[in-house]
């Protein structure tokens, strides 16, 4: 056995005993909290048009709370929630930014403006089909005193459209990595923590000029040296559309890059050491390197597709498992996709986001513009 196919075999080895280590630590008690004092954050666009389909969704959490949407102050369809809904929905006004993320700016306003009472935070995005357990479950971990941040991650839908599946079994790549504590951050789009661990991290400061949420909170909450815990049955589902599909993979590692340099060199050495040697079992491997990398990507499929079955609703299956199809017939086109999107990330400091441009050096906004 010659040493190239030798590290072939580890990679995909490690590739495939990863996916079953994600599925073998999926909770089966899948216990949840419901404490009082629940404050639910969504931060919407100017143009959101009311999420209907999330609104019910969050109407059916299976834990209590108050739903504080946080708007520049020209949503009409926040405004008419609001006022339709009573005292479930709270309605905070923060104005435009100018040296800072729209969400940031949006999320900062609604720390402000907590109540007294306000013991637990829960962060959702506006595109999100959340399960019904979606607030209970990172609630448990906190309520229990096992972690100080709770995460999910979202598991995108991709749209009938090739594109979209690519990017979907890109994603699925990250979605389905083993999860520890030590090696997590969390994702903004289903996140928790307790009001007292918000005061810790002085949270307002610690996102004030920021562009990525997220990443301000994990790597505020690293430096504190704080729990951070993934809930590996909450992946929740995110619909992605085929136009733009690239960008958005771009768009994500550009966050990484703009904050945390390593972290992104990371994971560019990771992704790029599997399309490279897909690259050499195409060109130089032969039949034997072909056909071990492709037993490995549909036993990578059959694991992600028991994941995805067990852990989003069923109307929600099919859409998930577009994504597995690029992994089964060409495993080495999801690899150099992943990988170029990295590369790429790594061309400008320029993050187009929610209608504007923004220059983002170390972690922090330094000009921002408005597109549309």
């Amino acid at each position: 056995m010659s040493f190239a196919f030798a590290l072939w075999l580890l990679l995909q080895g490690l590739s495939l005993a990863g996916v079953l280590n994600y599925w073998r630590h999926l909770p089966v008690d899948r216990q949840e909290e419901a404490p009082e004092g629940v404050v639910v954050l969504l931060s919407v666009r100017d143009d959101w048009d009311g999420g209907a389909e999330l609104i019910v969704r969050l109407r059916a959490q299976t834990a209590r709370f108050r739903l504080m949407i946080a708007t520049s102050g020209a949503c009409d369809a926040a405004e008419a929630l609001a006022t339709r809904e009573g005292k479930w929905v709270q309605l905070v006004r923060a104005g435009v930014a100018d040296d800072e993320g729209q969400k940031v700016h949006k999320l900062r306003a609604a720390l402000r403006a907590l109540r007294a009472e306000d013991r637990y935070l829960v962060f959702v995005d506006a595109d999100i089909k959340p399960p019904a357990r979606l607030v209970g479950r990172m609630l448990f971990p906190l309520v229990r005193g096992k972690a100080d941040i709770v995460t999910g991650y979202r598991l995108l839908l991709p749209e009938a459209n090739w594109q979209a599946a690519l990017v979907g079994a890109v994603e699925m790549q990250l979605a389905t990595l083993p999860r520890a504590a030590s090696a997590t951050m969390p994702w903004g789009g289903a996140m928790a923590l307790t009001r007292e661990v918000a005061e810790r991290l002085d949270l307002d400061a610690a996102l004030a000029g920021r562009l990525s949420d997220d990443m301000a909170i994990g790597l505020s909450g690293w430096r504190a040296k704080l729990r951070l815990r993934p809930v590996r049955d909450l992946l929740v589902a995110t619909p992605l559309e085929g136009r733009g599909a690239f960008g958005f993979g771009v768009r994500q590692y550009r966050h990484i890059m703009t904050n945390s340099v390593g972290m992104w060199l990371i994971a560019c050495v990771v992704v790029g050491a599997q399309a490279l040697g897909w690259t050499w079992a195409l060109g130089w491997g032969g039949w034997r390197a072909v056909a071990l990398g492709y037993a490995a990507a549909v036993g990578r499929a059959l694991v992600r597709r028991r994941i995805i079955t067990g852990v989003v609703d069923p109307g929600q299956v099919r859409a998930a498992r577009r994504s597995l199809w690029w992994d089964v017939l060409a495993p080495f086109a999801v690899c150099w996709a992943h990988w170029g999107m990295q590369l790429a990330a790594a061309a400008s400091r320029r993050i187009s986001w929610g209608g504007y441009d923004y220059w983002v050096k170390g972690g922090k906004v330094v000009r921002m513009v408005k597109v549309r």
